[in-house]
C-alpha cells in the first residue's frame, strides 16, 4: 500500500523525542508522531507513553514537499467523553458572563472557571443579559438637525459601550478610536 495521507499503518517506534515519536513504516520510509497526536489526554512526557519497539498504529495527516511524514495515533482512538466542568452548571454554555460581569472574558481563559472567593458581587445563575435598544423618544416637532443630533450621541454612546465591552477583553487588542483612520 502506498504512503498517502489517511492511510493506516502498523509500524514499531524507532525513536522518542521530547517533541515526538519515529515510526518506520513499509518501504523503509519513517514518519513521526508528534506530541500532541499521541493521545486524547494532555501528555507531557512522551516517554511514559511510547518507548523504542512498541508496535503502534498510526494514520497519514500529512506529508510535507521534504518527504516528511507526519503521523496520529489519537486519531484512530475513539474520542475522549467530555466531562462537565466544576462550577459549571450542567447544560450551561462556556463563554457567557459570570458573576455579572458584563465585559468578563468570554472563552478562552477563564471562562467556567469557579469564581474567587471573595468575588465581585454575587453569582448569578440566570441567564446573561443582553442589550436591549432604549425606547426612542417622540420626535414629532424636532427639527431635521435635533434629530441629528440625538442620534449622533445615541450613536457614540452605542460606540462608547462597544469600545468598553471590547477592551474590557484580554486587555483590548484593539487600537483608539482615533487611530482606525477616522
Amino acid at each position: 500500500m502506498a504512503i498517502e495521507v489517511g492511510n493506516v499503518f502498523e509500524g514499531r517506534v524507532t525513536g522518542v523525542k521530547p517533541f515526538g515519536a519515529f515510526v518506520a513504516l513499509p518501504e523503509g520510509r519513517v514518519g513521526m508522531v508528534h506530541i500532541s497526536e499521541v493521545s486524547n489526554e494532555f501528555v507531557q512526557d512522551i516517554n511514559t507513553v511510547l518507548h523504542d519497539g512498541d508496535e503502534v498504529k498510526v494514520q497519514v495527516i500529512n506529508i510535507a514537499p521534504d518527504g516528511k511524514i507526519a503521523l496520529s495515533i489519537k486519531r484512530l482512538l475513539p474520542p475522549a467523553p467530555r466531562q462537565p466542568r466544576e462550577g459549571r452548571p450542567a447544560g450551561s454554555r462556556p463563554g457567557g458572563f459570570r458573576n455579572g460581569q458584563e465585559g468578563g472574558r468570554s472563552g478562552g481563559r477563564g471562562a467556567g472557571r469557579a469564581p474567587r472567593e471573595g468575588g465581585r458581587g454575587p453569582a448569578r445563575e440566570a441567564a446573561p443579559r443582553v442589550w436591549q435598544p432604549k425606547t426612542p423618544v417622540r420626535s414629532d416637532n424636532l427639527s431635521f438637525e435635533d434629530m441629528m443630533s440625538r442620534f449622533k450621541s445615541q450613536s457614540e454612546e452605542k460606540m462608547a459601550d462597544l469600545d468598553h465591552e471590547t477592551n474590557n477583553r484580554r486587555g483590548g487588542g484593539y487600537a483608539p478610536r482615533s487611530r482606525r483612520g477616522r
